[in-house]
């Protein structure tokens, strides 16, 4: 939550606690520090319960959501105990977060399974604290996600190494409740006398009279998340001595990821997710029986103490790609894909008009490039166009904007146009003047900001050569390469031209950012799309116009929407008016795989995340565009906009580019699987008379900008003239 609370207003709103004395029912706010999380915790007089409580619970969320001016929040639910507090709460999205089977737990409500059903039906998106409970649940909702404990590998790695006084210290911190295996640690301490054993931790739903006493075993009670890795740093070995039964069915441990990060062997008990995650690490001892679980103490210490250390290598592979910022990353794509804004009502004129309805010869579904010129050139051929989109802008991923700031930055990350078409150059002058601009990137390699592509300056500067002819590039590049005997992968087309060092410097990182898939796991046509050059020649793209819309996107596509013939409606899904339009076709540009309702599954793309940022400078970076081809740094590139617009502005703003799984499609990935579903998805396209796909989420292919415009253009002109004699059959089917 600290971290959506870095671009969100959060408010974590708490069980309830007993008024303080002399105060009646209240809630108390305060804002966390640390996190900028709103916590709201309200009060309820001792005895109030059931639908009376609830029915407090109501009004206190009210006041807590009006104090803070929010409307159609995203609701966030860890627990089902709370819909009946929530559910009348008009949201923008409904997020379950699974964190355990709780039905399973000791004291669990009644009612607790009957709430989870009806979650379960309002949730737009349902997340799972491990893969074991994922798998429990899969078949309960559509769109489930797997999200195993991450882990602040900084925080646990200021854990420092244990001073060896002789005695052995074991330890476990955590909730001590019904999940604990108590038998086990009172044979593990009378086992092993010259060894200390702490349990650190609240105790919850249990009495702690139960608790196993014994000289060598103490209790010191719950600790502070800071001074977790303090504690790890007292002990040899990190305790797990879960009991095996239904509350730990589906436990996907935190702590885990957590021990290891501060250099702790673990011993567990045989925890599904545990073993799954963790078992083939040599760190990581499991054992189910006391005799198994004391002999698997004996060996973890061992381990701690050896001078043979390379187990840690072995960890921190394990947990480099675990991170929180990674987890958030992916959480909040799912969250933004859920929270759509809610389509709005089309204008009463746009479906009807003195009495009956409105027809259309064509419904445009989508405002982007290719909805735009489609629209344009239809109702410059004299029919009468409706465009609409889902999102409440036109311009689809192109749309750009002023920021609080005032500095003229791209929404969805740069667009920077470029074309070798004189027809496609000449089409769009009709709606805006052009600044020239040639692209140009620089990587980040190490301390050095070398070009991309990779030319002859980039080779000079890495290597500290002094090539000064294209023939010596061509040489040296020539000694480097590693020749192919077949070309199928990325991977392949890169080290056959320039061998494996520069590809591992250059593409293999960014490549893997990027696509999540290695570049051998890619059609060679992803890396085939950036050259190297043996010349000078910076410039990212060498096309015959290159330039920028003088003032910028949205303005190109105001103008060209700006026609008696077309009306514009944004917010609107096109499903929600498509039966109450009189149309002849349909032209559809979004996702294929979604106009057919996902018939034969999902097609797979890769999405992106922006975090923008403004900054009290003039200028951060020396061109727009800094790669990381690393794989270390968490973005793929940083772009600054007022090297693509020419703007004068004291401030500057930047974006990072983040790549995800999830989120808004961008990306298609290509592989043979994809383009294999994509055909299936085409047949039922082609059956379609009345429906036109264009674009690059309805063709499934990576469309540049004047790709999509030229697909566009051609499309119209096949359809301008026959368009009403092809489609007069199918209105019946479209209208009902």
């Amino acid at each position: 939550m600290r971290r959506f609370a870095e671009t969100r207003t959060v408010i974590y709103f708490e069980e309830p606690l007993p008024p303080r004395p002399g105060d009646g029912v209240s809630v108390d706010t305060r804002t966390c520090s640390e996190t900028g999380v709103l916590v709201a915790t309200p009060r309820l007089p001792e005895g109030l319960e059931g639908p009376c409580a609830a029915a407090v619970l109501r009004q206190l969320l009210e006041e807590t959501l009006q104090s803070q001016a929010v409307s159609r929040p995203v609701l966030w639910y860890y627990t089902p105990v709370m819909l009946p507090v929530a559910r009348h709460i008009e949201a923008a999205a409904i997020v379950y977060d699974c964190m355990d089977e709780l039905a399973n737990f000791r004291f669990a409500p009644p009612e607790l399974t009957e709430l989870e059903a009806e979650l379960l039906t309002a949730a737009d998106v349902v997340f799972t604290g491990g893969f074991s409970l994922y798998e429990a649940k899969a078949h309960r909702h559509a769109n489930i996600h797997p999200f195993p404990s991450s882990v602040d590998r900084e925080h646990f790695g200021r854990a420092v190494a244990r001073t060896d006084d002789g005695r052995p210290r074991l330890g476990f911190f955590g909730v001590i409740d019904e999940r604990m295996d108590l038998g086990l640690i009172a044979a593990l301490a009378e086992a092993r006398p010259e060894w200390d054993i702490e349990i650190v931790g609240p105790v919850v739903k249990i009495d702690p009279a139960e608790l196993p006493r014994a000289p060598n075993l103490t209790y010191p009670g719950q600790a502070a998340y800071e001074d977790l890795p303090g504690w790890l740093s007292r002990w040899d070995v990190a305790l797990m001595p879960f009991a095996i039964n239904e509350s730990t069915r589906f436990i996907s441990p935190t702590k885990t990821p957590e021990y290891l990060a501060a250099g702790r062997p673990v011993v567990s008990t045989p925890i599904r997710d545990v073993v799954r995650h963790y078992g083939d690490l040599a760190a990581v001892f499991l054992a189910e029986t006391a005799d198994a679980f004391i002999a698997a103490c004996d060996g973890a210490l061992a381990l701690a103490r050896s001078e043979d250390q390379g187990w840690r290598d072995e960890v921190s592979a394990e947990l480099a790609s675990l991170s929180w910022d990674q987890t958030h990353l992916r959480m909040d794509a799912l969250v933004n894909q859920a929270a759509r804004p809610r389509s709005r009502p089309l204008p009463a004129p746009a479906i009807h008009a003195a009495g009956r309805a409105v027809p259309y010869d064509a419904l445009i579904v989508g405002a982007g490039f290719a909805g735009a010129v489609m629209g344009e050139r239809l109702a410059s051929a004299g029919q009468k166009v409706l465009v609409v989109d889902r999102r409440p802008h036109i311009g689809g991923n192109a749309h750009d904007r002023r920021d609080a700031a005032g500095v003229l930055i791209h929404a969805y990350g740069p667009h920077i146009f470029h074309t070798n078409s004189a027809d496609v150059f000449d089409y769009l002058s009709r709606f805006t003047r052009w600044r020239p601009y040639e692209h140009r990137v620089l990587a980040q390699v190490g301390a050095k900001l070398v070009p991309m592509p990779i030319n002859r300056t980039t080779l000079n500067a890495l290597y500290g050569l002094d090539l000064r002819s294209d023939e010596a590039a061509e040489a040296f590049l020539a000694s480097r390469a590693e020749p192919v005997e077949r070309i199928r992968t990325s991977e392949d087309v890169v080290i056959n031209a320039i061998g494996r060092e520069l590809y591992e410097t250059f593409f293999r990182g960014y490549t893997r950012k990027q696509w999540g898939l290695d570049p051998s796991e890619l059609d060679r046509s992803v890396t085939a799309r950036v050259p190297t050059r043996t010349n000078t020649d910076d410039r990212y793209f060498t096309d015959a116009f290159q330039a920028m819309p003088a003032q910028g996107y949205t303005a190109m596509f105001e103008a060209m929407l700006d026609h008696p013939g077309i009306t514009v409606a944004t917010g609107v899904e096109y499903r929600d008016v498509v039966d109450d339009v009189r149309h002849q076709r349909l032209v559809f540009t979004g996702p294929i795989d979604e106009f057919f309702d996902y018939r034969f599954g999902r097609l797979p793309y890769r999405s992106l995340r922006f975090r923008h940022e403004t900054l009290d400078q003039a200028h951060f970076q020396p061109v727009a565009t800094v790669n990381y081809p690393d794989e270390a740094t968490p973005w793929t590139r940083i772009t600054e906009y007022k090297h693509l617009t020419g703007q004068q502005h004291p401030r500057t703003s930047i974006t990072y580019e983040y790549p995800s799984a999830t989120g808004d499609p961008y990306y298609p990935i290509p592989r043979p699987e994809n383009q294999a579903l994509f055909k299936r998805y085409e047949a039922l396209a082609a059956a379609r008379r009345d429906v036109t796909f264009v674009g690059r989420l309805a063709t499934y292919r990576y469309y540049n900008m004047d790709q999509v415009t030229g697909q566009a253009l051609a499309t119209a002109r096949r359809l301008r003239d026959p368009l009403t004699v092809q489609t007069g059959t199918a209105v019946a089917a479209l209208t009902g």
